[in-house]
């Protein structure tokens, strides 16, 4: 256990509130008969990394489940065997190992393709103080968790990309506590991603596990950014959990001389708008954050916050009012050294600076909500970001359950990333069939994420009409473009259909009178094969690809950035030809390996002149 040293702490209010165990009240496989402790689910707290805690990571113990007897043997009673005549058909002392933050997938090989349930279990002390609250917060787990605190059951989480929280104040003990998380990675119809998705299912606890201390009385989250359309206004909000009381909470900014209190309702909300004229905005060439404190009852909690504006006006895409051109990449959250999800600090710099040496400006997250501390780098380093939720393909569109888990997972990204400067697209789904369903599963989202937060854009990324496309005409008049603020498509003509000769003939037919963004276009590689530009597989195949593609985009009129598919090779087992795939798509400008393929530098010379 560590300390994460308090750079004083902040963010949202929300008061926890019991709620009903999704995993085991929708599709546990077994009714579960542990005791329910009167803890709760609580909402998300923000900004972790600025708050007081405690890491949970390292080695943990675990237990493979492929038959599902974790429930029959009640496991999370942590039994041990306490004479020669117990029988006893599980012990986490005597267990495997693995390594948390982790995908299982990379740390042994029978769990290499394995989709199912896994038992982890994590023994340590902690030095508890008085007056003090705590809380377990979960950076993601994939896909489902059931969490168990010394033989109690604090409750589930469905979706494998998000932040979860318990409160644990009255479970926590001085001494021996044992925590156990039943996981599990199977895919169901039902959930997002559903059945298929071209990436690896990851399996696992598979970012940060830290216990959060806090005062009775706490700032749970708030949001502070310029008010939409607007470069010298700053709204913020402000939300308080714990004694349910008018209280007085100080906002300040040194740098610009703002100090600011508010009185929050008997609910624990505040909110207030704040005037200055001197603001320095955040950009890609100037990402300037400024550091700001929330004070409540004596304890200052602080972060560094950007302030910008986005909007789309006349068809362009106007940051800081002054036209943009999205340099960009997309980006699967899969480490190139260890091809494994990256969790760290460390790995998201490494990602970001290869972004910058290839001279983006943004880059899109694909296609689901990435770590925090990516999104926190990005601020500090100028790259501006797409973030969507695994609305993916053929989502069940008719199901209730579906939407509603769509909708909470993006309640929580909005929730972790709204403050964050660099943020400034939300995407609510990528290349979904055209149906009543859809659209109106689809507008609901977006309606919901306009109420949320109205600072940013709305994307989708479309497909092309086939029946109107031809060879050399390609038609973007999904209905759905209608209530977006950016058209954004994929299309891989000279890859899927055609060779590369035929690119530079393409016209582009786009029905709406909004800027375009070419969300995704490439061609595999395998780097190292090396042979003519007609031989596919080969870096020079994708090497002339990415030439005819950009003198195509560049023929776009409506074109206001681009995003290649994609900047590193990654995992996908549906990708089995061999020698080239191997288990991996291949169409990274930088393999799976790290090393730059011949395409990176003919992007990096775009974007270099663009």
């Amino acid at each position: 256990m560590r300390l994460i040293k308090l750079t004083k702490v902040l963010f949202i209010f929300l008061v926890c509130f019991t709620t009903i165990d999704p995993v085991s009240s929708q599709n546990s496989d077994k009714p579960n008969n542990a005791i329910e402790v009167n803890t709760t689910q609580c909402p998300q707290i923000t900004s972790v990394y600025n708050r007081i805690s405690y890491l949970l990571n390292g080695e943990w113990n675990y237990i493979i489940d492929q038959h599902k007897l974790g429930y029959a043997r009640k496991v999370w009673e942590n039994k041990v065997v306490e004479n020669k005549s117990q029988l006893l058909e599980y012990n986490f002392n005597n267990a495997d190992k693995i390594q948390v933050p982790g995908s299982w997938n990379m740390q042994s090989k029978e769990l290499f393709y394995y989709e199912g349930q896994v038992w982890y279990q994590k023994a340590f002390d902690f030095d508890k103080k008085e007056n003090k609250r705590y809380f377990l917060n979960f950076g993601a787990v994939n896909y489902e968790a059931e969490v168990y605190l010394n033989g109690l059951k604090l409750g589930g989480h469905k979706g494998g990309f998000n932040p979860f929280t318990f409160e644990i104040t009255e479970t926590l003990q001085e001494n021996e506590n044992a925590l156990i998380i039943r996981v599990s990675n199977r895919r169901e119809a039902e959930q997002i991603p559903s059945m298929y998705s071209d990436w690896k299912n990851f399996g696992g606890i598979t970012r940060d596990v830290q216990i959060i201390e806090e005062d009775q009385s706490f700032i749970r989250d708030f949001t502070l950014q310029l008010q939409k359309d607007k470069n010298n206004v700053i709204n913020f909000e402000v939300i308080i959990d714990g004694n349910l009381k008018e209280e007085n909470v100080k906002l300040s900014i040194p740098e610009l001389g703002i100090s600011k209190t508010v009185k929050t309702t008997s609910e624990g909300f505040a909110k207030a708008s704040i005037e200055h004229n001197k603001i320095e905005l955040w950009s890609p060439e100037n990402p300037k954050l400024y550091h700001v404190e929330f004070e409540l009852n004596g304890k200052v909690l602080s972060d560094k916050i950007g302030f910008r504006t986005i909007q789309v006006k006349d068809g362009e895409i106007l940051l800081n009012n002054e036209a943009l051109f999205l340099k960009g990449i997309c980006l699967h959250e899969e480490n190139p050294e260890t091809n494994t999800r990256t969790n760290s600090k460390v790995e998201a710099k490494r990602i970001l600076n290869t972004a910058k040496e290839l001279n983006s400006n943004y880059l899109r997250l694909s296609h689901y909500p990435h770590n925090e501390h990516i999104v926190r780098l990005a601020d500090e380093m100028g790259i501006m970001l797409w973030e969507e939720i695994p609305v993916y393909g053929d989502i069940d569109f008719k199901n209730p359950a579906t939407f509603a888990l769509s909708q909470d997972m993006l309640n929580d990204l909005i929730t972790r990333d709204k403050n964050r400067a660099s943020v400034i697209i939300w995407s609510m789904a990528n290349e979904t069939k055209i149906s009543d369903e859809r659209n109106t599963f689809l507008k609901k989202l977006i309606d919901f994420t306009r109420e949320k937060d109205d600072t940013r854009l709305i994307s989708v990324a479309l497909l092309t009409n086939k029946e109107r496309s031809t060879e050399t005409v390609k038609v973007v008049d999904d209905p759905f473009g209608k209530n977006v603020d950016i058209i954004s498509a994929n299309q891989y003509s000279g890859w899927y259909g055609g060779t590369p000769d035929i690119i530079k003939n393409i016209k582009w037919q786009i029905e709406y009178d909004k800027p375009f963004v070419f969300s995704e276009f490439g061609a595999g590689a395998l780097q190292g094969f090396h042979a003519d530009s007609l031989t596919i597989w080969s870096e020079e195949y994708q090497e002339w690809y990415y030439k005819e593609t950009l003198k195509m985009c560049n023929s776009i009129e409506k074109l206001r950035g681009i995003s290649p598919w994609i900047l590193f090779d990654f995992q996908s087992p549906k990708r089995q030809l061999k020698p080239y795939q191997n288990g991996f798509n291949r169409k990274g400008i930088i393999s799976s390996e790290g090393v730059k393929k011949k395409a990176f530098y003919v992007l990096q010379d775009f974007y270099k002149n663009k």
